[in-house]
């Protein structure tokens, strides 16, 4: 019995760790500055955010970077995985479209 591995090939594997890999680059960035805005926000108006240690405070823009990781490598990942699909779906269209060509060509020169 196949496994799911053994139906993709190593190629395509590669790509999809890459998107998800860009995915989580930016995604945590993009939560890094989010956090940090609020982070800043929060050092100015709240003194229970000041009165919080240092490691809590990592802790806290840590999880926000993990958080918007997470998102981000899940949302390209699937959008590769639409795009792939996409492709397969455009390829076998093809096909039959070439296959239908080659029929109606062969008919024509048939005569009929």
């Amino acid at each position: 019995m196949p496994t799911l591995a053994s139906r993709h090939t190593t190629e395509e594997q590669s790509a999809a760790n890459s998107a998800a890999l860009r995915g989580a680059i930016v995604g945590a960035a993009k939560y890094g500055i989010a956090s940090l805005a609020l982070a800043l926000v929060g050092t100015f108006i709240s003194p229970v955010y000041r009165n919080l240690t240092i490691q809590f405070k990592v802790f806290i823009q840590m999880s926000g970077m993990t958080l918007g990781g997470w998102i981000e490598a899940d949302r390209r990942l699937r959008g590769y995985e639409f795009w792939r699909l996409a492709e397969a779906r455009r390829k076998r269209d093809e096909d039959v479209w070439r296959e239908w060509e080659r029929m109606v060509g062969e008919e024509k020169q048939d005569g009929r």
